[in-house]
C-alpha cells in the first residue's frame, strides 16, 4: 500500500497533479506544491487547504517530507527535484504515481488520440451509477463532481486517464485497457504513427494484469492491434435529435444529451468497457443520458455583448470552450457545433498548442476548419518545459487556409488581445463563438463572459 506523511507536488497546477495532491490530502497526509505561475487551479487548491509556492525552490521542501511526485514536464535539473534527491526523499512522476495506485486497485485506464477525459467520465459515471463506488482521477473537470478532476471511492475500482505523450500510460498496468483511437500525435516523442501503434501495442501486452482490451472497431491503427481478449466498440444508426443524439452500440440503443459523432464514439466505449466489468446496461444507459459534458469540452461558458452591439441594443452570443487541439478533434467539434446550431454564424478563435504538433500536422491543420464561417488562429501556444524549435507561426497556417478559400473569412491574430478586439468588431448577435485549444485560450473565454 501506498503511504506517505508529507507529500511535496511540483508542478501542481497541472489538471492530474492538482487531482493527486486532493487524493493525498484526502488520505491524511499534509501536502503542498509548487508551481510557476498562478492559475485558477492554484486558487482552488488553496482554498482545500493545499499550501502553493509560486516559483520552484530549496526551501519549498518540506523539511519532513517523505515523498516528491512531479509532473512530466518537470525536469531532473529542477532545484526541487535535485533538492530532493540530495536529501534522499522518494521521488515518483506522476505517471509512475498513477501506476503505483492502479496497482493496488481493479483498474480501467483510457488512452489514446483523441477523447481519453470525456471517456474517462462517461465509464466513472456509469461505475458510480451501479454503485461501483470508484475512485477517479481525470486530465479535466466534472462540473458535478465537488473535487471536480478527482473522486475517492471507497471500493477497489480505479478509473483513470493514461495519457500517451512520452509513453506515460506504459507506468500503469490496469485490468482493462481502453483505447478511443490512433492518429499521429506527439511526434517530438513519437517518430511516426507506426512508433505510436507500437507503443500501445506494448501497453496492451501486460498480460500480468491486462485481461481485457477496449477497441474501435472503426478505426484503422486500433485494428492492426493483437490483443487475445478484445471488445470492440462502434456506432450505429446514429441520428440527431432536439438536444442531443441517438445511437445504437451492440444493438443497444443509446440516448445522449451532448452533440458530436465522437461523443457517440466516447459514449461506445464507455458503454463497452462496463460491459466488459459486468455494469447492467440499465444504470451504464441511465448515467450516459445524465451525462452533461466536462471542463472545456464544448462546455457553454456563459454570453457575451461587445460594446459595439451594446450601444445599438443589439443581443448576445453564446461563448463556448473547447479543448480541441489536434486537426481531427477540431474537425470533429466544429462539425458537433454546426449539428447543434444549423442555423447560426459559427466564429472559431483556434490557438494552435505547441509548435511541433502545428508543424508536423500542418496539412491536416489547414483542412480541419472548413466547416467554419469564421476563423481567427492566434499565434501559437508554447507548452512549459518543452523546447521545441518556433519555425513555424500561425501566419503560416492562416496564410494556407486562406489560399483554400474554404473558410470566407480568416484571420491571424498575434495574442488574445488582439483577438478579443477582432472578435468585437465581427461578431453579430446570435454567433456561436468557439475558444479552441488546449492551452490558455479558454482564459479569453472566461474573460469575455465574466
Amino acid at each position: 500500500m501506498i503511504t506517505a506523511k508529507t507529500v511535496h507536488i511540483i508542478g501542481v497546477g497541472g489538471i492530474g497533479t492538482s487531482a493527486v495532491a486532493r487524493w493525498w490530502k484526502g488520505q491524511g497526509a499534509t501536502v503542498s506544491g509548487s508551481d510557476m505561475h498562478t492559475s485558477a487551479i492554484l486558487e482552488d487548491l488553496d482554498e482545500a487547504g493545499i499550501e502553493v509556492k509560486i516559483g520552484h525552490f530549496a526551501d519549498n521542501i518540506p523539511r519532513d517530507c517523505d515523498l516528491v511526485i512531479y509532473s512530466a514536464a518537470v525536469p531532473a535539473t529542477n532545484v526541487e527535484r535535485q533538492v530532493a534527491n540530495e536529501r534522499g526523499i522518494k521521488e515518483w512522476s506522476y505517471p509512475k504515481f498513477l501506476g503505483k495506485l492502479a496497482a493496488e486497485k481493479k483498474t480501467i485506464a483510457v488512452s489514446g488520440t483523441n477523447g481519453k477525459s470525456t471517456t474517462t467520465a462517461m465509464i466513472a459515471g456509469i461505475l458510480i451509477e451501479a454503485g461501483y463506488d470508484p475512485t477517479v482521477i481525470l486530465g479535466t473537470k466534472v462540473p458535478d463532481w465537488p473535487e471536480k478532476n478527482l473522486r475517492i471511492g471507497k471500493s477497489d475500482w480505479f478509473v483513470v486517464e493514461a495519457c500517451e505523450h512520452m509513453a506515460n500510460m506504459l507506468s500503469i498496468h490496469p485490468n482493462t485497457a481502453v483505447i478511443t483511437n490512433i492518429e499521429e500525435d506527439h511526434l517530438d516523442y513519437y517518430r511516426d504513427l507506426s512508433h505510436i501503434r507500437d507503443t500501445f501495442q506494448q501497453w496492451i501486452d501486460c498480460k500480468d494484469t491486462c485481461s481485457q482490451v477496449v477497441l474501435n472497431r472503426d478505426d484503422a491503427e486500433s485494428q492492426k492491434l493483437d490483443a487475445k481478449y478484445v471488445s470492440w466498440f462502434g456506432v450505429d444508426h446514429r441520428k440527431i435529435e432536439d438536444g442531443g443524439q441517438t445511437f445504437d452500440v451492440a444493438g443497444v440503443p443509446v440516448i445522449l444529451h451532448i452533440p458530436g459523432a465522437f461523443n457517440a464514439q466516447n459514449a461506445a466505449a464507455a458503454l463497452t468497457a462496463a460491459h466488459v466489468v459486468g455494469v447492467p446496461d440499465e444504470p451504464a444507459l441511465k448515467a450516459l443520458a445524465d451525462f452533461k459534458g466536462t471542463w472545456r469540452r464544448f462546455e457553454h461558458v456563459g454570453m457575451w455583448t461587445p460594446t459595439s452591439l451594446t450601444l445599438r441594443g443589439a443581443g448576445s452570443s453564446d461563448v463556448y470552450s473547447d479543448y480541441a487541439h489536434h486537426p481531427t478533434a477540431c474537425a470533429g467539434s466544429i462539425a458537433a457545433f454546426k449539428e447543434f446550431f444549423p442555423d447560426r454564424r459559427l466564429v472559431v478563435v483556434f490557438e494552435p498548442h505547441q509548435h511541433s504538433r502545428t508543424t508536423e500536422l500542418f496539412d491536416e491543420f489547414v483542412t480541419a476548419f472548413d466547416d467554419a464561417d469564421v476563423l481567427l488562429v492566434s499565434e501559437i501556444y508554447e507548452v512549459a518545459g518543452r523546447t521545441e524549435s518556433k519555425q513555424i507561426s500561425s501566419k503560416d497556417l492562416v496564410e494556407k487556409i486562406q489560399a483554400r478559400g474554404t473558410v470566407k473569412d480568416v484571420r491571424f491574430t498575434k495574442d488574445q488581445a488582439e483577438a478579443e478586439a477582432q472578435l468585437a468588431s465581427l461578431v453579430a448577435p446570435q454567433d456561436v463563438i468557439v475558444l479552441m485549444g488546449a492551452g490558455s485560450i479558454d482564459e479569453l473565454a472566461r474573460k469575455l463572459t465574466q
